[in-house]
């Protein structure tokens, strides 16, 4: 049973204009390990979308006008009740979202660090002073806020996507209205009401649950929306995009991945098994960063697999992520098992071999997988696994190497492991990728720009570019000056 330090944290309602809203539609959370019930929380109708994107648009009005260093304050006041009660928000994490506890923790201190970084940056947002064509005039640049924002988080990381996308918004003074996935919105209610207690005022934040087409197609369609942030599948990206059509709204997609790990014959093995086990088996493979495609090059290959075998036995233990020593949670349903069999069945029949796979089968649990034999043309290899299954692709040289981790529409992350110092310069050059680790499994931080390419998205989270989606800019020309 889920039990908190501070009760106060679990919240079951709708959050609009400040207020806790109970509606008369609700849906059951939860655990995605054994399938039990842990609360059932609000969803919201049509007007009450609605009323939170009015709401949002009011105290747009007031919320631009405070200063740089208000909003700042603010947001680091939310940042340290985040740290001080990290604990209990992990416990949230790891009963809505199946990730050990370890893991939640580092979610909850990874999604605070974008709060922290952007209540710095709040600071920072720096206009120009352009010399003019002539001494009569005078020209400047500002930037404002862009407006009411609408963010759509997924389930994966359900308090870091949502402060990641809320933290540059309200640092740069726009409002917004947040929908997070029905399969885990306690994490994102936890967290509107640290805010809450941090004192962002009221019709800041707004916290929707409910039916994901009928709210989207509102965000879309609202005048009053002026910027969409989106992170999820390519294919809702896509319908998304169409629909902001019409309002030529601002979009920031943060879409599929099908990472490719790159370890040439070079490498040193023993740091790019290191790296590959923090990569593919985070969160149980649900990570759209997470390595997709193990791409070894021939002469190494035999020992890189037994080595990663060895890892695997070694370091990851299956089960309930509250339980002590457990490594690897649940996958979030059992849908996601279903799938998960289907791309390892039909790479079995084309070829493919079981060189490993845990014995633990029960509930949403799925055993850590070795796959070897996988060629590039398989299924498996062409979508994202999105669970704890590791395939092993054999190439011989550099440029099939390449083209096998660029044949793909995606371009999200990749990751290769060389010594090379002159391969490391044409590898990372030529990934057709968002995001390239060299020699790293790990590579996501507040202070670098998390974004994909290709039809991984478009748009940039984090970093000092974090805020440019949020602002616009204004150029202003003085005449006369000389009259």
């Amino acid at each position: 049973m889920l039990q908190l330090n501070n009760p106060s944290l679990l919240k079951k309602s709708l959050f609009i204009n400040g207020k806790w809203l109970k509606s008369k539609i609700t849906t059951t959370v939860t655990n995605p390990f054994d399938n039990s019930t842990i609360s059932t929380v609000s969803l919201c109708d049509k007007k009450q979308c609605n009323d939170a994107i009015t709401y949002a648009q009011t105290a747009f009005k007031s919320w631009r006008e405070f200063t740089a260093k208000q909003r700042s304050n603010l947001l680091y006041k939310w940042y340290e009740l985040i740290l001080a009660n990290k604990k209990d928000l992990a416990q949230i994490i790891t009963y809505e979202q199946g990730k050990p506890l370890a893991e939640a923790l580092g979610e909850i201190v990874y999604g605070a660090s974008y709060i922290q970084w952007f209540a710095e940056q709040a600071k920072r947002i720096d206009g120009d002073i352009i010399p003019p064509p002539n001494s009569d005039q005078r020209i400047a640049c500002i930037k404002q806020p862009i407006g009411v924002v609408a963010c759509i988080t997924p389930w994966n990381f359900p308090n870091a996507m949502l402060a990641r996308k809320i933290a540059p918004a309200l640092a740069a003074g726009c409002t917004v209205v947040c929908k997070p996935s029905e399969l885990t919105p306690l994490s994102a209610l936890a967290l509107t009401e640290l805010s809450r207690q941090a004192g962002i005022p009221t019709g800041v934040i707004n916290i929707l649950m409910g039916d994901a087409a009928m709210i989207g197609k509102q965000f879309c369609a609202s005048k009053i929306i002026k910027k969409l942030s989106f992170t999820g599948s390519t294919a809702v990206g896509k319908l998304l995009a169409a629909q902001c059509v019409d309002t030529l709204k601002r979009i920031t997609m943060e879409l599929g991945g099908n990472a490719p790990f790159i370890v040439f014959e070079d490498a040193n093995i023993d740091s790019a098994v290191e790296g590959l086990m923090a990569s593919k088996y985070r969160n149980s493979g649900q990570t759209c960063v997470c390595t997709n495609r193990i791409l070894v090059q021939k002469p190494i290959a035999k020992i890189f697999k037994q080595k990663l075998i060895d890892a695997v036995k070694s370091q990851l233990v299956v089960g309930f992520g509250a339980n002590k020593d457990v490594t690897t949670g649940p996958l979030i349903n059992q849908q996601a098992c279903l799938k998960v069999d289907e791309l390892v069945n039909d790479a079995l029949k084309k070829g493919a071999q079981i060189d490993y796979q845990d014995t633990t089968r029960e509930g949403n649990l799925y055993p850590p997988t070795v796959l070897s034999n996988v060629s590039a043309q398989m299924e498996i290899a062409q979508q994202e696994i999105f669970g704890p299954v590791a395939i092993i692709i054999e190439f011989d040289n550099e440029q099939q190497a390449l083209e096998i981790a660029n044949n793909t529409d995606a371009g999200l992350a990749a990751y290769f492991f060389t010594q090379d110092y002159r391969r490391i310069y044409r590898v990372s050059e030529a990934l057709e990728y968002g995001m390239v680790g060299i020699n790293s499994g790990i590579i996501s931080n507040e202070m670098a720009p998390f974004g994909g390419v290709k039809q991984s998205g478009m748009g940039r989270e984090g970093s000092k570019y974090g805020l440019d989606d949020y602002l616009e800019i204004k150029y202003i020309c003085l005449g006369g000056i000389n009259s």
